[in-house]
């Protein structure tokens, strides 16, 4: 069972066989997605929104990752703070054959909302995340094809870059391009590009820590290209394999916030 978070946005993708003496590009970045091999992990992370003019707001997320009993990745996501958004609650459930099942419970609405595939590609809570790229971590390998295209420096580490093109054409990013540490299999960073082949976001780990055994990322950073907003995620609390009630993977839980 190897369960994702949204910060293992920092590892998508795989794929393609290049040659006897490099590694295959698929197997690359399944080594990376499974490098924390935990049953459930759980966190407490502070997210900060830089706008265009420098300001800046806060959200205080609390998520829950496990799998179900066939392996398919779940994810729950709840707002603590600032009190305009506290409450709000976001469920994904891995759908292997394509677009993840996704809702969401605002309570100024008072009710759960299924988020549609047509809303991938639309700002997660006013954040430079879409809803595609909550759930990108767990994003199945065969849905993409993908290259290994060279290998290269990254701040100093020896890295494998691969790029990655979706299947599916209705997916939100014409590519995703990936730097994975040859030694440890760790994503410095990912490249994500529009249907017209432009770059527009880039995706960065600044910080690793060792919590547990794993290395793990506890500082990344989303930016939006050329509109001068980006999204840091600080991760405050980590633990790997604590108990998390099934229930908490649940629409009504969306609702209540008890898992009981």
């Amino acid at each position: 069972m190897k369960t994702k978070h949204v910060l293992a946005v920092l590892a998508l993708l795989a794929g393609f066989v290049v040659s006897a003496a490099a590694q295959d590009a698929r197997a690359i970045v399944q080594q990376s997605r499974d490098r924390i091999d935990a049953a459930t992990i759980q966190s407490r992370s502070r997210w900060v929104i830089a706008a265009k003019n420098g300001s800046t707001t806060e959200r205080l997320i609390d998520q829950y990752s496990k799998d179900d009993p066939d392996g398919a990745s779940r994810i729950m996501i709840e707002f603590k703070q600032p009190a305009g958004v506290a409450g709000t609650r976001f469920l994904t459930l891995e759908n292997k054959n394509g677009s993840n099942n996704q809702w969401i419970f605002l309570p100024s609405l008072g009710k759960v909302r299924r988020i549609a595939a047509s809303e991938g590609s639309g700002s997660f809570m006013g954040t430079d995340l879409s809803y595609d790229d909550i759930s990108s971590a767990d994003r199945e390998p065969d849905l993409d094809t993908h290259t290994l295209v060279r290998e290269e420096n990254y701040n100093g580490k020896a890295c494998y870059v691969i790029e990655s093109r979706p299947r599916d054409s209705s997916y939100q990013y014409s590519k995703m391009v990936q730097w994975i540490d040859k030694a440890n299999k760790v994503n410095y960073k990912i490249e994500l590009y529009d249907k017209k082949g432009a770059h527009i976001k880039t995706l960065e780990t600044l910080e690793f820590k060792n919590v547990q055994g794993y290395l793990s990322p506890v500082k990344t950073r989303m930016m939006t290209l050329g509109s001068g907003t980006s999204t840091t995620i600080n991760v405050e609390i980590l633990r790997y394999g604590e108990p998390v009630p099934e229930p908490v993977f649940t629409t009504r839980y969306l609702e209540t916030g008890n898992p009981r």
